[in-house]
C-alpha cells in the first residue's frame, strides 16, 4: 500500500486527535483510530487499519502513562493485574479478528461505539471512592475485567481504555483520575498484543504508524496537562459521547453500504 504525502498529514492530524484524548479522558480516544485510519487517511484495508492503529495506540498511551505516572495517578498493582488477564484475552480477540472480513468488522466496530457512548454517559457521575485500590477481595472482579475488556481490545485492534475506566472503577470503586492513569497501563499491554498479532500476518503499515504516533505524542501531553486541569469531566463526556455516536452512524452508513453492495455484486 502506497500513501501521499497529504495522507501522511492527515496520519500526524488524526494521532494528534487521538493522543489528545487518550490523555484526557484515558479511553475513547483509541476507538476513533480505526475510523480516522479508513475514513480520514484512506487507508484502503480495515485490517491494516485495524493492525496499524493498534501499534500506534500502544505508543501513545504509553506516553500518557508516563505523563500520569510523573501526577502519581496511577495505581500499579491494579494496571498490571488487569493488563495480564487482559493480554490473553487480546491474543484470543485478535486472532478472530483477523478472520473476519473486513467490512463486518468495521460495521461491529461501529455497534460497539455506540454501546460505548451509552456507557460513557451512565459513568460520567460516578466519583469514586478515594485510595481505593486491588486487594484480595476484589482481584478476582478485576481478572475477569479485564480478561473481557482484553477480549474485545483484540479483537477490534483498539487500546480499549472506554472499557477499562469503566471497568476499573466497578471492580475496585477508585476515583475516576485514578482509573484514567492506571486504564493507560492495560491500553499499552492490549494494543502491543494485538499489534504483535497483526505485525506478524504482516497488517502494519509501519511508515504510517510511525507518524500516528508522532502526532499522538503531541496530543498526549496537551491531553494530560487539560485532565489535571479540569476539575470535572462530566461535560467533556457528554460532548466527547456525543462524537463517538456521530462516527459510529457514519461507520454504519458507509460500512452496511459495502457489506449490501458486496452482497449485491
Amino acid at each position: 500500500m502506497t500513501l501521499d504525502t497529504l495522507q501522511y498529514l492527515l496520519g500526524a492530524l488524526s494521532g494528534g486527535i487521538v493522543g489528545f484524548t487518550l490523555g484526557l479522558v484515558g479511553g475513547g480516544g483509541s476507538i476513533l483510530a480505526v475510523p480516522l485510519m479508513v475514513y480520514l487517511v484512506g487507508v484502503a484495508s480495515p485490517h491494516v487499519a485495524i493492525g496499524t492503529s493498534a501499534l500506534a495506540v500502544a505508543a501513545n498511551a504509553a506516553s500518557g502513562l508516563a505523563q500520569h505516572a510523573r501526577a502519581g495517578t496511577v495505581q500499579w498493582r491494579c494496571g498490571f493485574l488487569y493488563a495480564a488477564s487482559g493480554v490473553v484475552g487480546a491474543l484470543g480477540g485478535s486472532t478472530i479478528g483477523k478472520a473476519i472480513d473486513g467490512q463486518k468488522l468495521l460495521f461491529l466496530f461501529a455497534l460497539l461505539m455506540l454501546a460505548v457512548g451509552t456507557l460513557m454517559l451512565r459513568r460520567r457521575g460516578d466519583p469514586g471512592i478515594e485510595g481505593a485500590a486491588c486487594n484480595r477481595q476484589n482481584a478476582p472482579k478485576v481478572l475477569g475485567y479485564g480478561l473481557g475488556t482484553g477480549g474485545f481490545s483484540g479483537f477490534f485492534g483498539i487500546g480499549g481504555g472506554f472499557l477499562i475506566v469503566p471497568g476499573l472503577i466497578a471492580s475496585t470503586k477508585m476515583p475516576i483520575l485514578n482509573a484514567v492513569g492506571t486504564s493507560l497501563v492495560a491500553v499499552t499491554a492490549f494494543g502491543l498484543t494485538t499489534a504483535l498479532s497483526y505485525a506478524a500476518s504482516g497488517l502494519i503499515d509501519w511508515k504510517l504508524a510511525a507518524i500516528f504516533i508522532a502526532g499522538g505524542l503531541v496530543g498526549g501531553i496537551a491531553g494530560t496537562r487539560a485532565a489535571r486541569a479540569m476539575s470535572s469531566r462530566g461535560g467533556l463526556t457528554v460532548i466527547f459521547a456525543g462524537l463517538i455516536f456521530a462516527v459510529a452512524a457514519y461507520m454504519l452508513v458507509r460500512s452496511a453500504g459495502a457489506l449490501f453492495a458486496g452482497t449485491g455484486g
